[in-house]
């Protein structure tokens, strides 16, 4: 089974165990109530008990969601147009569309089996010099080819980088997602109203204020790495060594990019929404809620209160596509929220490629995100993504062979060009951990 390909069986096998240990998780929690009632305290046995089980959950958790956001509809778009093919098809056109883009020439068809091409010859590539590639290898790649000497990564090796968001934070799979061909997308905001004013018949009209447009502009920025191997090696290896290094490319770019678009700056890299906290940003805000408890909810049965605040504090269309984002921290703190009736607030998955969810809402492993337990930490996050955050590729990745200026290492420079804000505001609320 290739590595990012999830087994089906281990997943349902995943639900299973998660909502036996839902119940177990359960009966523990009303013990630790029990004792506490009886005797204001709580063995610490039965504490590490709790600890052992939420700890299982998480793992087990952590196979289904994996399965759920890989296969969330995402909000993708290149040049404005929403992608409406199937995920292989629509990777390829996608490919085609920006190597056309990028060569300044008309689009051209380019299927999923052509793309299958491009990733064998591709792999050829890496490993030989280009002139030793066979003419069909050569016709293959070409569709990729590069002024400057670059190949475009292909879909599928896309596709992997962005599956390994899920080691870090699932922000990609939840946000849209818009291809361009310049530095930065632009766009405009309209968050005035024209006035007006009741007036009698014969009397005057004056004039009335006429609201503003402003414009908005999310810039790419670029990382880049080197790594490189001995054309000996590349020949004679038993094992796939330009595979390899593609792997720790893709998984440095990705942690990377995943922790920007959670709480990066801005400055040289995408601004993560996490710095958008109240009253920092124009020409929004991000609302934050309190639970006026430094580094945890509220008492119970109140303290799950707060969520229900946030909740209805998202206008109707923005709930209806609402996901709670966490750390797995925070989550095991969340399982254990109680109703004035002693139901649990969060529930197990129900079957396989079905989230766990939080008062009805799905939940999403942001693992970037600050613990619950911290003062003050911003720690969980409800949104509709796909309003809420935008993320901006710029081309995909671009991998240059160069075999000539480190004799004997081939050197593989690779580069993407990514970045990410938060455009409607009014579309996610943070929830604060903090007294005050």
């Amino acid at each position: 089974m290739p590595k990012d390909e999830i087994d089906l069986s281990a997943v349902t096998q995943a639900v299973l165990e998660v909502k036996t240990g839902f119940e177990e998780l359960k009966r523990k929690s009303a013990e630790a109530d029990q004792e506490m009632l009886r005797k204001g305290d709580v063995d610490v046995l039965l504490t590490e008990q709790l600890s052992k089980i939420n700890k299982s959950l998480d793992e087990k958790q952590a196979l289904i969601d994996k399965l759920y956001a890989q296969n969330r509809p995402k909000s993708i778009q290149i040049d404005g147009k929403d992608a409406t093919v199937d995920e292989l098809e629509f990777k390829a056109a996608q490919f085609a569309a920006v190597a056309a883009k990028r060569r300044g020439v008309p689009a051209f068809e380019h299927s999923a089996q052509d793309q299958s091409e491009y990733k064998r010859a591709y792999e050829s590539f890496l490993r030989k010099k280009e002139h030793m590639l066979a003419p069909e290898e050569t016709k293959a790649l070409s569709v990729g080819t590069d002024p400057d000497g670059g190949y475009l990564v292909d879909a599928d090796t896309s596709g992997r980088i962005v599956s390994k968001v899920f080691e870090t934070s699932e922000v990609r799979q939840y946000a849209a997602t818009q291809v361009i061909s310049t530095d930065s997308l632009e766009g405009m905001y309209d968050l005035e109203e024209a006035t007006f004013g009741w007036v009698g018949e014969t009397e005057s009209r004056p004039e009335t204020d006429t609201p503003q447009l402003g414009a908005w502009s999310i810039p790419v920025h670029e990382m880049y790495a080197e790594p490189r191997a001995t054309q000996k090696i590349l020949d004679d290896s038993a094992i796939d060594i330009q595979g390899w290094l593609a792997r720790k490319v893709a998984e440095k770019f990705t942690r990377a990019e995943n922790t920007a678009f959670v709480n990066g700056d801005g400055v040289r890299k995408p601004r993560g929404f996490s710095t958008y906290t109240a009253g920092t940003t124009i020409p929004g805000q991000v609302e934050e809620f309190l639970t006026g408890v430094d580094g945890n909810f509220a008492a119970t049965p109140s303290g799950a209160d707060i969520l229900i605040e946030m909740i209805h504090g998202l206008k109707a269309p923005y709930r209806r596509n609402a996901v709670f984002a966490m750390n797995r921290t925070t989550l095991g703190g969340v399982r254990l929220l109680k109703d004035n009736d002693g139901r649990m607030m969060w529930q197990p998955s129900l079957a396989a490629g079905m989230p766990s969810s939080l008062l009805g809402y799905p939940v999403a492993s942001f693992e970037d995100l600050p613990s619950y337990t911290t003062t003050d930490a911003n720690a969980i996050w409800l949104a509709d993504w796909s309003e809420f955050y935008q993320i901006v590729d710029r081309m995909g990745m671009r991998v240059i062979r160069d075999e000539y200026t480190a004799k004997p290492y081939v050197k593989y420079y690779t580069t993407r060009r990514v970045g990410g804000a938060v455009l409607n505001f009014e579309a996610g609320k943070v929830l604060r951990f903090g007294a005050s």
